[in-house]
């Protein structure tokens, strides 16, 4: 029965992205968060209390500022998730700033400058 499980979490994990990023793409109105923000991945913990909530922040004023005023958001965009599905507990979002998409800016921004170089 274990795999039924994982699959049921991988669900709500999938759901919970989908949702998070809708909610804070369209619906927060906080002008101290900005820049692109993309929710590249939610895990939540088998007994649906927690859920680590995976952020990119890009083209971000100040990437700090955000992170931080995105955290404070997390009670509403909590209370907007337990509208839109249907669990028994709506799991307490936990932040955390995922910063491989910019990393991988940064390499794809290295490889602009050397491989024309190479051309030549």
């Amino acid at each position: 029965m274990p795999n039924k499980n994982n699959n049921r979490l991988g669900r709500i994990d999938e759901e919970l992205k989908k949702e998070i990023s809708n909610v804070i793409n369209y619906e927060l109105k906080n002008p101290k968060i900005t820049g692109l923000i993309s929710v590249t991945k939610t895990k939540i913990t088998p007994d649906f209390k927690y859920a680590k909530v995976y952020v990119s922040i890009l083209n971000s004023k100040n990437v700090k500022e955000t992170f931080e005023n995105l955290k404070k958001s997390s009670g509403y965009i909590r209370t907007e998730i337990a509208k839109r599905i249907n669990l028994r507990i709506t799991p307490e979002l936990v932040f955390v700033l995922d910063d491989s998409m910019e990393y991988g800016a940064k390499i794809d921004q290295i490889l602009r400058e050397i491989l024309p170089k190479k051309e030549e």
